[in-house]
């Protein structure tokens, strides 16, 4: 599950503000700010989960899970 941290930092990778992911994920600004918001995505479906890390993914960012790296929890990077 992504966090509302990875959805943040992913934004900044591709420098996207919150009105181009929801343009790209096809969510509202609303649904948006809730995922980035103090309760994450996990108050979203998982559909809207899944649309904006679709959305993120095309626009190059690869998503890291909690010990994926070397150190560390949940990541995001850009693809090679």
């Amino acid at each position: 599950m992504l966090t509302a941290a990875q959805i943040k930092a992913a934004r900044a990778l591709v420098d996207w503000n919150q009105p181009q992911l929801a343009e790209a994920s096809g969510l509202s600004m609303p649904t948006i700010r809730r995922m980035e918001g103090p309760l994450g995505p996990g108050r979203s479906t998982a559909a809207n989960v899944e649309a904006v890390q679709r959305a993120l993914e095309a626009a190059g960012v690869v998503f890291l899970d909690a010990g994926e790296a070397k150190m560390g929890g949940p990541g995001v990077r850009l693809k090679s």
